[in-house]
């Protein structure tokens, strides 16, 4: 039975409507509750204690209180909201967020490129739109430096990388944090409570958090939307009363006065403790990631409607109420690790939205330096006072970064030597028209399809059949799948066929695309979709004559790959595997015999991707050295 999509499956649509009805923003706005502001709404357990530690512990009096708050307040106000909901959530990518997409508009209107198999024809993509053709000095100074520079090319994918895996880094260590906190608040009413419980009751409900994961966004956001909506209400609620029954001066705070007179009075101790106030944003970054997930718009109303009036009264009320209780200050809940990870992806987002701001929206350069000088002044403030935390854990977000960013930098250079391999060894077409309409073997009933990275010429893995197989199938296809430098491609997109050689060879190239955030993991039977485009190909070829006659050369040729289909499909995949050369480093050869071929050996295969059946499956090994 069909069912229509819930408001958050519209929400996550491929399509990412612009418009849409009041009450599903609100739903969503809703619904991103329970998904997106989970780490950003328990800050308050953790921001004070964390900012007053150290040597800072010995100013807790009222006006440095006051500038920790003013601290919070603005930070809240620039970084939070100014520039992610005001204006990084405009720089979507057809809806989807992240580093990743603002990197994904800049290849397309640089042209950069990166991937090795781009086609022209990727480009008529609908998704693939770069607005208007008119060109600023300032945009195309900056896309003829990448052009004429392509080391500058590289340089720009490994900040990239580096953003997006310190993003994974902060994004391993968020949740533990923000659980850890909330489960050692029971200690305040069990003290006997040994810290090894909060470690394993912290443990258990992470599981349980992370294994409802499995289940869907919008299940998540179902289950966790009205807890998240009811501790914001709570934290808020009480913070306005503490606020009044406390110290209603804090009030004073939202000056930015109170951090000049903060920074004045605690000098380099003040400086080094913002690594704590930026704990005060840790999540930000979701709210653009999550994108894909929910609309900028129900994003945008759920954070300035509700989420960002509700934390600022939140540490208002905790800065009236530690103002009059500074022994409360180092009893808050658990210690958080400084925010260099976050403060690292908010500089890598600043920078990027320099570049679109110059090259995508063609802004004036007085408006991006602006843009650039506010905010990136501010986050390299708290990124040098992150840095000087290091040694007190902040190394823990760096090596799980540049873990994650060896891995991903390795499987970048192995597949790209990869095809360039493929690309060297490719056997040309004349070669295979040569050999006559039978291309030096028997044809045999039935279709084979041929894996390859390649959309031109034919693969090396090809050319070994031909030497040494003396029969093939009646109907050979070359299917290339691969990926485009948008998130996602439609189906009535997704295939593009094309003949190789003359009609009588009987054989055809399929290019089969998906975007960044697709999942190429078909819920049809692939081979039947595969063969009806090829049909659909051949009876709208253009050319070939005209009248009865074209069309029943046509009608003849479907029939034939029908019955071909009918004959059975066989899948011929060419596996290569990459070696070091021997002349290479130490440092090489492990990253290339031991890292990149560890994680080919288990990485998805097309033949589990596209789920093709083992009796119909045929590999072929080869090895080339980089």
């Amino acid at each position: 039975m069909n069912q229509s999509p819930t408001v958050i499956e519209q929400g996550i649509s491929r399509q990412h409507l612009k418009t849409v009805s009041c009450a599903n923003v609100l739903t969503l706005a809703y619904q991103s509750l329970g998904v997106i502001y989970g780490d950003l709404s328990t800050s308050p357990l953790y921001v004070y204690k964390t900012t007053f530690s150290g040597k800072l512990s010995l100013h807790e009096d009222d006006e440095e209180i006051f500038g920790v708050f003013s601290f919070i307040f603005w930070t809240f106000t620039l970084i939070a909201l100014f520039k992610y909901v005001f204006i990084v959530l405009s720089a979507d990518d057809n809806g989807e967020g992240g580093t990743f997409a603002l990197y994904s508009l800049l290849c397309r209107y640089a042209k950069l490129s990166v991937l090795p198999n781009h086609q022209e024809m990727d480009e008529k993509l609908s998704t693939y739109a770069t607005g208007s053709p008119g060109e600023t000095s300032q945009s195309a100074a900056v896309k003829s430096f990448f052009e004429t520079h392509p080391k500058s090319q590289k340089c720009l994918l490994i900040f990239v990388l580096l953003g997006t895996c310190m993003a994974i880094g902060d994004s391993v260590l968020t949740p533990t944090i923000s659980v850890l906190s909330a489960v050692s608040g029971v200690k305040l009413k069990i003290p006997e409570l040994h810290e090894n419980y909060v470690v394993i009751i912290s443990c258990i409900i992470l599981v349980a958090i992370f294994s409802v994961q499995r289940y869907g966004t919008h299940r998540v956001a179902f289950i966790f939307a009205p807890i998240s909506t009811a501790w914001l209400l709570s934290i808020s609620s009480i913070g306005v009363y503490n606020t009044i029954k406390w110290n209603p001066r804090i009030v004073s705070a939202l000056s930015p006065v109170y951090m000049y007179k903060f920074l004045r009075s605690t000098g380099v101790e003040g400086w080094v403790s913002l690594g704590g106030v930026v704990l005060s944003i840790t999540g930000v970054e979701t709210m653009f990631a999550d994108l894909g997930h929910f609309s900028s718009l129900s994003i945008k109303v759920a954070f300035s409607f509700f989420v960002y009036p509700c934390l600022i009264l939140a540490y208002m009320g905790e800065a009236a109420f530690l103002s009059k209780h500074h022994e409360d200050i180092q009893r808050s809940f658990y210690k958080a690790i400084p925010g260099l990870a976050v403060t690292s992806v908010m500089l890598v987002t600043t920078c990027l939205m320099t570049l679109v701001m110059t090259i995508v929206w063609k802004q004036r350069t007085i408006t991006v330096l602006a843009f650039l000088l506010c905010f990136g002044s501010i986050e390299l403030l708290y990124f040098t006072s992150c840095v000087y935390k290091i040694p007190e854990g902040g190394w823990i977000p760096i090596l799980l970064s540049l873990t994650f960013m060896a891995v991903m930098y390795i499987w970048n250079y192995g597949t790209t030597k990869k095809h360039e391999f493929d690309v060297d060894n490719k056997v040309s077409i004349d070669r295979i028209i040569a050999l006559g309409p039978s291309i030096g073997m028997v044809r045999v009933p039935g279709i084979g399809l041929v894996y390859t990275n390649l959309v031109t010429g034919v693969p090396a893995v090809f050319g070994h059949f031909v030497t040494n197989l003396p029969a093939f199938h009646r109907i050979l296809v070359f299917v290339c799948v691969k990926s485009v430098q948008v998130p996602y491609v439609g189906e009535e997109e997704r295939f593009v066929i094309s003949r190789v050689g003359p009609k009588e060879y009987g054989m055809f190239r399929s290019v089969v695309r998906y975007g960044y955030r697709d999942v190429p993991r078909e819920v049809y039977d692939f081979e039947s979709r595969l063969v009806s485009a090829i049909v659909e190909f051949v009876e709208t070829e253009p050319g070939g004559g005209e009248g009865y006659e074209l069309r029943r050369r046509r009608k003849e040729e479907s029939l034939e790959i029908m019955e071909a289909k009918e004959a059975g499909v066989a899948y011929i995949l060419g596996q290569s595997y990459a070696k070091a050369k021997q002349s290479s480093s130490v440092l090489k050869k492990l990253a290339v015999n031991v890292v990149f071929a560890f994680m080919s050996t288990n990485c998805r295969g097309t033949d589990v991707v596209l789920n093709v059946p083992h009796t119909s499956l045929l590999e072929v090994g080869m090895v080339y050295y980089v």
